[in-house]
C-alpha cells in the first residue's frame, strides 16, 4: 500500500513522518521544490527504506495504485485546482484523495462529484493542531462519502490525537466545520492580543512572561494559545522587532459571509477580521501578538522591523 503526499512543506513532511514511523506503507513524496525532498531524505527520512521522492508529477501519478491514500497538501488556490484536475483525469479507480488545503467547502463539494463520477473517492480534510498535530497527532474533521471514510478510518485515527478524528459529513462538512473552527481561533486570539494591548499602554510595566506564565498556570483562560505566549515573550519579551501585520487567510471571511446568509450573528469573529484587515494599514503590539502566535502553532510567517531603518 501506499500512502502519497503532494506538497511536502510543514504539514506534509511531519504527516509523512508518522507514516513512516507506524505502518509498513510506502511514502511517496512529491513536491515542486527538490530542496525540500531532498532535505527530507538526507536528514530526517534517511533511516527510512519505505519513503520515495519525487520532483516529476508524471512519475509520482505512475506510481499510485487502487486502495492508496493520497493527500493533497498545497496552499488554497490554483495550485489546488490544478494538482486535482491531473488527479482526476490520471488517477486510477478506487483511490482515496484527500484535501487537506483549507479550500472552500463549496468547491469540496463540486470536487467530490467529479471524482466519485470518475470511480475514485474524494474527501475533504480540515485539520488543527499545527506542525505539533502534525508531528505527533492532528485534530482532523472530515467530509464525503462515508462508506470510502470508513475504509480508511483505521489508517486515519493512527495520525490523529485520541478524540481527534470525526466524520465530519458528506461532501463540504469537513472544510465547512474547520471553516468555523477557525472563526473561533480568530476572536480568541483577537481577545488575547488585545488584552496584551491593555497591559502594554498602561502605567505598568508588566512581565509579559510571567503573566502568559500565570494565565496558564490555572485561570479560566489557560489555553495552548496562552502556553505558546510563554514561549513567544521568552524569545522577544516586547516583541519589537516584529511588524503588527496579521495576514488572513480566507477562512473567516467565508465564515462571516456564510453567517450572514443564513442570518447567524458572529460580531466577535467579523470584528476579529476586521482588526486583521485593519493591521495592514498600521502597526499594533495586538498584532505583534496574533503574529506571534500564528507563527508558534502554524510556521505562518512573521514580518519583522527592519533594523536598518
Amino acid at each position: 500500500m501506499n500512502i502519497a503526499f503532494i506538497g511536502f512543506g510543514k504539514m506534509g513532511s511531519n504527516l509523512a513522518l508518522q507514516v513512516l514511523e507506524k505502518s509498513d506503507a510506502t511514502v511517496l513524496a512529491y513536491d515542486t521544490n527538490k530542496e525540500i525532498l531532498d532535505e527530507f531524505r538526507e536528514n530526517e527520512g534517511k533511516s527510512y527504506s519505505n519513503l520515495v521522492v519525487y520532483n516529476d508529477f508524471q512519475k509520482f501519478v505512475l506510481e499510485i495504485q487502487a486502495n492508496d491514500i493520497v493527500f493533497v497538501l498545497v496552499p488554497h488556490g490554483q495550485i489546488t485546482t490544478d494538482v486535482l484536475t491531473q488527479l482526476v483525469e490520471q488517477l486510477p479507480r478506487d483511490v482515496y484523495v484527500i484535501e487537506g488545503g483549507n479550500s472552500n467547502y463549496k468547491e469540496a463539494i463540486e470536487w467530490s462529484e467529479k471524482f466519485e463520477n470518475s470511480n475514485k473517492y474524494f474527501l475533504d480534510m480540515g485539520t488543527s493542531g499545527g506542525i505539533q498535530g502534525a508531528r505527533n497527532g492532528m485534530c482532523a474533521m472530515i467530509g464525503g462519502n462515508k462508506e470510502a471514510f470508513e475504509k480508511i478510518e483505521p489508517f486515519l485515527k493512527t495520525l490523529c490525537c485520541e478524540d481527534g478524528l470525526l466524520y465530519a459529513g458528506p461532501a463540504g462538512s469537513g472544510h465547512f466545520l474547520k471553516m468555523v473552527h477557525n472563526g473561533i481561533e480568530y476572536g480568541m486570539m483577537q481577545s488575547i492580543a488585545e488584552g496584551f494591548d491593555v497591559l502594554e499602554n498602561s502605567q505598568y510595566d508588566f512581565d509579559y512572561q510571567k503573566v502568559a506564565q500565570l494565565w496558564n498556570g490555572g485561570s479560566v483562560i489557560r489555553s495552548w494559545l496562552i502556553e505558546l505566549l510563554i514561549d513567544v515573550f521568552e524569545e522577544s519579551p516586547d516583541l519589537g522587532k516584529l511588524k503588527g501585520r496579521m495576514n488572513a487567510s480566507g477562512e473567516a471571511q467565508w465564515l462571516v459571509e456564510e453567517a450572514m446568509k443564513i442570518k447567524t450573528p458572529v460580531p466577535i469573529i467579523a470584528m476579529s477580521l476586521m482588526m486583521r484587515n485593519r493591521s495592514l494599514q498600521d502597526d499594533t503590539f495586538s498584532g505583534k501578538v496574533v503574529s506571534a502566535l500564528r507563527n508558534a502553532f502554524g510556521g505562518h510567517s512573521m514580518e519583522k522591523v527592519n533594523s536598518n531603518g
